[in-house]
């Protein structure tokens, strides 16, 4: 079985420790969980982990987040995963810091990444992880309070966050989404 799983975020240092870039964050700590790293290919940062049987071809987006759409694509296509193999790793303004959510499908609620990859497939039917990042900012600042880096209180629960991320990403692929969800939402 193979499976596409997608972080998503900016590429470049300034932007490494940025609450838009948790999707990024998760999947290196995947990679240095397994011992393994990123290769730059074609629109992204490659990395393949076997887990319990499956293929996962993890994806960073080199082509910045409001371009992820081309990505996604070309990686699915490139390796023929299915539609329903695809997860997608991303902030979430909507949700409070560190909260956790699996979805089979949904909309890009206003994330310019998520709306990309939908005008690009032409559906939002795909599996979703979304990070709480919070949504401490005035009315306007959503741009400067994603790409802002992580508070100091934020940072000490960053650790435990990305670790449970990591087993939701592991499950989804081992028990499936319904599972997960049940398993996993809301802790």
């Amino acid at each position: 079985m193979k499976y596409l799983i997608v972080g998503l975020g900016n590429p470049g240092e300034e932007y490494k420790n940025t609450r838009h870039n948790i999707g990024f964050k998760i999947l290196d700590a995947l990679c240095e969980a397994s011992n393994i790293s990123f290769t730059p290919d074609k629109h992204a940062h490659l990395a393949t982990v076997k887990f319990k049987g499956r293929t996962l071809h993890l994806v960073k987006p080199t082509t910045f987040m409001n371009l992820s759409g081309k990505a996604v694509n070309y990686w699915l296509q490139k390796h023929k995963v299915d539609i329903k193999n695809l997860l997608i790793v991303t902030d979430d303004t909507a949700l409070e810091f560190g909260t956790l959510r699996l979805r089979e499908k949904g909309s890009d609620g206003g994330h310019n990444g998520l709306k990309d990859i939908e005008a690009v497939l032409g559906h939002h039917v795909y599996a979703r992880l979304r990070f709480g990042v919070g949504n401490d900012f005035s009315i306007g600042g959503q741009a400067d309070y994603v790409l802002d880096n992580w508070t100091f209180k934020h940072s000490k629960k960053l650790t435990e966050r990305i670790e449970q991320s990591i087993k939701i990403i592991q499950a989804f692929t081992t028990i499936g989404i319904t599972k997960t969800m049940s398993d996993f939402n809301g802790k």
